[in-house]
């Protein structure tokens, strides 16, 4: 169970926010994001269609392991002010499956997954 606040923010400027990221000003149950990318960099522009596939590269088929927890944690709280109060975020940039969250959230799944390619010809 969320311990229930309100959040006050007075003012945020983001310049970016992109690719599977999240603002969220507010309580929330779950939030799970996932992102998947390949960056294919050519000295020469050479480029064919289909010619690369996610399953080409474990790293987008590997398991990601989470560790288990096994501890039992109690813990007693009490909130005099239940305000998350936030002046003033100057954010310049969320990118890949990130968050930027003031409030509460309960289950956060994150993941993001990229293979850089750069394909350099051979210096004579």
């Amino acid at each position: 169970m969320l311990n229930k606040r309100t959040s006050a923010v007075d003012r945020v400027i983001i310049n970016s926010l992109s690719i599977v990221s999240t603002f969220e000003v507010g309580d929330s149950s779950q939030i799970q994001a996932f992102s998947r990318a390949i960056a294919l960099q050519r000295e020469r522009q050479t480029f064919f269609s289909n010619e690369i596939k996610f399953s080409d590269f474990d790293i987008f088929t590997e398991t990601i392991p989470v560790e288990p927890i096994f501890e039992n944690v109690s813990f007693e709280t009490n909130s005099v002010h239940p305000i998350i109060k936030v002046g003033f975020l100057d954010i310049t940039g969320v990118s890949t499956s990130s968050i930027i969250h003031i409030g509460n959230t309960k289950n956060i799944n994150m993941e993001s997954r990229i293979k850089h390619i750069r394909h350099l010809h051979p210096r004579n």
